[in-house]
């Protein structure tokens, strides 16, 4: 038996989306998700978008976001530890090869700060379709795919960049806590950004990504 949710509007509606009602567009906050346990067991694979971080999710595995840990159940964001990610798969082959260009700079560190450290610049090729980016926890069991440990204002779960099939690249803040600069403007949290080379990313204390195609 599959589980459909159902998010209760402040105007009473059953809306089947979790920020704004479905049927009168009012915005929708914090409010737990209703569990319709009666959809036909036939539609046990369907696939859900997580509303937290836009990975596909199929009803068949399990009630928890591979990427972010949200709970499609209660509506919980990052309740479940995240495995580590699974190598990339070797069908994928992105039309466009993109590179993070990661480097520390001192220029970016505020009087609260404390010291950059001396690391050299390293380049990253994206090639999984979705590349959790954030800090190491292994209390949490979250490893992501573009590690960032040397830098502890970046979350653990900070952003997610995604390959497109057309071989665009977009990017997600997952809602940081120091949030994210794409061209010295902040991104709106939870929402997908495209990319384009050249693009500056600065995040954290002094870490900026130049983007490369």
């Amino acid at each position: 038996m599959s589980v459909q949710l159902t998010y209760l509007c402040p105007k009473g509606h059953d809306s089947t989306e979790a920020d704004f009602c479905s049927e009168c567009g009012a915005k929708i906050n914090g409010v737990t998700p209703i569990v319709d346990r009666t959809a036909n067991d036939s539609a046990s694979n369907n696939q859900q978008i997580c509303p937290d971080c836009a990975t596909p999710h199929n009803d068949g595995e399990g009630p928890f976001c591979e990427i972010c840990g949200y709970n499609f159940v209660t509506g919980a964001s990052g309740e479940m530890p995240i495995a580590p990610a699974p190598a990339a798969s070797s069908t994928f082959s992105p039309p466009t090869q993109w590179e993070l260009q990661i480097s520390i700079d001192p220029s970016l560190r505020l009087p609260e700060s404390p010291d950059p450290p001396d690391l050299p610049p390293q380049t990253i090729v994206l090639e999984k379709p979705t590349n959790l980016m954030g800090r190491t926890s292994q209390a949490r069991a979250i490893y992501p795919d573009i590690s960032l440990d040397f830098d502890d204002a970046i979350s653990h779960r900070h952003a997610i960049f995604s390959l497109q099939p057309d071989g665009s690249l977009i990017l997600r803040d997952i809602g940081s806590s120091n949030g994210t600069l794409l061209n010295g403007k902040e991104l709106k949290p939870m929402t997908d950004v495209l990319l384009k080379s050249g693009d500056s990313i600065v995040l954290g204390h002094w870490t900026r990504i130049f983007v490369m195609s």
